[in-house]
């Protein structure tokens, strides 16, 4: 994208700068309770879009477990560093730029698309909607809470259930499964609270 809104630029070279740190702290972090909550819904072989991949953790793990994989990121050193970490091609691409319709059985956004402003993220859900098959599955998380704007030179939507509903109701065809709050999977961070949500693509 050229010209980015200032929140992409800001979110993007945080990543970019701290992408060694960043790595760290998240590639080797056990994750496999939300990643098997997801994975229950899905069909073996199934195709999942890794939206947002960072280090390539989530990407890495439904690999092993016998899932085909696409992986983006908008952090050019990221997709570097993942595509090391899994030996795909990741892509550099921002969230805007999904352009796909019915490829997708599932969409695995974690952590990433809470990068977005509130009012931008009606227009990001359609376009996984559209990227997804039809009853594929769609996993998004937010930090827990109402707060919106920039915490540590990244921008942040956070998410509690009311938002997350008034959310949903400005996009049609994509229904809950599944919510489930958690603390931070790094160690020393569970205080930390998450709303993690899993959704079903219906008829249009």
């Amino acid at each position: 994208m050229k010209n980015n809104p200032e929140y992409i630029d800001k979110t993007i070279t945080y990543y970019n700068d701290r992408f060694s740190q960043f790595t760290e702290t998240t590639v080797n972090v056990e994750f496999s309770e939300i990643q098997d909550w997801f994975l229950q819904q899905l069909p073996p072989g199934s195709l999942i879009l890794d939206f947002g991949c960072g280090s390539g953790r989530d990407s890495k793990y439904f690999l092993n477990k016998g899932y085909f994989v696409d992986a983006i990121d908008g952090s050019e050193e990221m997709v570097r560093i993942a595509s090391a970490n899994t030996g795909l091609p990741v892509k550099h691409m921002y969230f805007q730029e999904l352009d796909e319709t019915d490829k997708y059985d599932g969409i695995f956004a974690c952590a990433s698309i809470l990068h977005v402003p509130f009012g931008e993220l009606p227009d990001i859900f359609e376009r996984m909607k559209k990227a997804l098959k039809p009853d594929g599955i769609l996993y998004v998380s937010f930090k827990y809470g109402t707060f919106e704007g920039y915490r540590n030179d990244r921008y942040f939507t956070d998410m509690d259930e009311d938002k997350f509903s008034v959310l949903l109701k400005q996009v049609f065809g994509l229904i809950v499964i599944d919510e489930m709050v958690t603390g931070d999977a790094r160690p020393g961070r569970s205080e930390e609270k998450w709303l993690n949500a899993l959704l079903r693509k219906t008829g249009e």
